[in-house]
């Protein structure tokens, strides 16, 4: 298992929170949610599809996932990093069906590969400022057989809500980097609809498993 594949295999643990006061609370429900409660929901959310996974079934989980996803990520910005220049030469109905294809592969691929539980778990280590007016959620996931995993999850305040923009593995492998070269070989021979026909294939594929 390489090291991409375990990162989306034991991100799962349902960070918890101490808890607040009625008053506290109360306030707290009228702010937008900061950098780690985002990421504090998402992993909610994972967990609670790893521990119902044989009940939901694929397409369960992607359903399940989908709100929570779109909420907790830019799709629509990540997609536009990692597809570079093309994103700017293509036409307002592609860059469409390109968001579309690239959130639903996202999408897929969490629902395939959280398919079980076996007793991940998850520890935030804390904020810092990140380049760019970033800021930087510190994780550490921890596997029982495979061992300890750190998690950066890079954020950005769009519109008054705090997005994750990427993902940094273990010693600081790009997700977007790594997308961006993956992506460039498939955009230089089939552009952006070419694009697009591989990201929905790779959708349609794990759905169908």
């Amino acid at each position: 298992m390489n090291r991409i594949r375990l990162f989306i295999w034991i991100l799962s643990l349902l960070l918890a929170i101490p808890p607040i006061g009625p008053v506290r609370a109360a306030q707290e429900a009228t702010k937008p949610a900061g950098p780690s409660q985002i990421v504090t929901a998402f992993h909610g959310t994972l967990l609670d599809v790893m521990k119902n996974a044989k009940s939901l079934g694929i397409q369960g989980r992607y359903e399940k996932l989908n709100g929570r996803i779109e909420q907790t990520f830019h799709l629509g910005l990540m997609v536009r990093i990692a597809s570079g220049s093309y994103w700017r030469k293509a036409s307002q109905t592609e860059i469409e069906k390109l968001v579309a294809a690239f959130s639903r592969l996202s999408i897929s691929t969490y629902a395939s590969q959280f398919d079980g539980f076996s007793g991940q778990s998850f520890e935030t280590l804390g904020e810092k400022p990140g380049p760019q007016k970033t800021t930087l959620v510190k994780s550490q996931i921890i596997d029982p057989t495979s061992g300890r995993v750190d998690i950066t999850y890079v954020t950005r305040k769009i519109k008054g809500q705090w997005k994750v923009v990427d993902v940094l593995l273990d010693s600081g492998i790009s997700e977007l980097a790594v997308r961006r070269s993956e992506y460039r070989r498939i955009l230089k021979t089939g552009g952006i609809s070419g694009l697009i026909g591989v990201l929905n294939a790779k959708a349609d594929q794990l759905l169908a498993e």
